[in-house]
């Protein structure tokens, strides 16, 4: 089938997620929990969202790191949101826990507000509170757009997506099951 130039086959879309409560608080491995708010008032937020209870989402951080170090050094603070305990979180990152800001959301609080549906997720916040792009489960082309918006929001170089080694294409797993 096809619609105008496009293949029914090749026709894809990003998530579409909700701009969380500004008041929702994000808990850090380090330090207190603060509300959104104080987080995005000087960057904006590049977050990769994992569910440490699945294979999907274990499939997904090598390439999930290789994309936030492309933006470490962004006005982006690239981070993971992984709902679970701060121990859990740890024993799953492993030397990812303490290489990049990781917030926990045992509860799936923030899943909830972005109204994300599959895990794992790659969510852009910007620092106004809105949420221009978003992805779920691992399609690399989805995750390249959001990239692609946080480059050029915040002027930087895109990283390549897929790269070789990425795995490939995978439906996630339901974020509140």
């Amino acid at each position: 089938m096809h619609i105008g130039n496009a293949s029914a086959g090749l026709l894809r879309s990003l998530a579409v997620a909700n701009a969380p409560s500004l008041d929702t608080q994000l808990t850090p491995l380090v330090g207190d929990a603060r509300p959104l708010r104080e987080w995005i008032t000087t960057f904006h937020l590049a977050s990769v969202v994992i569910d440490p209870y699945t294979n999907e989402s274990s499939w997904i951080l090598k390439t999930a790191s290789r994309i936030m170090h492309q933006f470490a050094d962004s006005a982006a603070r690239v981070n993971f949101i992984v709902t679970a305990t701060p121990a859990e979180a740890k024993q799953f990152l492993g030397p990812l826990a303490t290489e990049f800001l990781t917030f926990t959301d045992p509860e799936r609080v923030v899943v909830k507000q972005l109204g994300l549906a599959e895990l794992p997720a790659f969510v852009f916040l910007r620092s106004d509170g809105t949420v221009p792009a978003a992805a779920e489960g691992w399609n690399p082309a989805a995750w390249r757009e959001v990239a692609n918006t946080i480059a050029e929001t915040v002027a930087w170089s895109k990283p390549l997506i897929p790269q070789a080694g990425d795995p490939g294409a995978f439906k996630g797993t339901p974020a509140l099951a």
